[in-house]
């Protein structure tokens, strides 16, 4: 299976982004799926996460009220909608699936197909 980001870029603070994850080669419906995103220096982290119906999600503490996570499985799309970017929103975002459709930890671990990432970038 395939992952493939896209709709990162350059935003002002206190913009909006919607980030989308594209799946082939494989059924969306099967995964669950998740967003990660590492900050230049520092470790990759998790930001959200779907399980394969979209009725379970779960979302970093630092992204929660400002972001959303949705899919639409006969689309084997994914989507991160964030608003209210701030400056420490900046990093390659990842998206990732995994292979127990319930699963809507942070755990990279659980994640077993990952993509190649798209660049946000936020300025002040």
């Amino acid at each position: 299976v395939q992952l493939q980001a896209s709709g990162g870029g350059l935003v002002q603070a206190g913009g909006s982004l919607n980030l989308s994850c594209v799946i082939s080669g494989g059924f969306l419906s099967t995964y669950a799926m998740g967003w990660f995103r590492q900050a230049p220096g520092k470790e990759r982290e998790f930001v959200a996460a779907i399980a394969w119906s979209g009725t379970m999600k779960n979302y970093a503490e630092s992204v929660k009220g400002r972001s959303t996570i949705s899919r639409d499985n006969a689309k084997n799309t994914v989507w991160l909608q964030m608003n209210s970017l701030k400056i420490e929103d900046t990093a390659v975002y990842y998206c990732a699936a995994g292979d127990h459709p319930y699963y809507t930890g942070s755990s990279e671990s659980n994640y077993n197909h990952w993509g190649q990432g798209t660049l946000v970038t936020v300025s002040s």
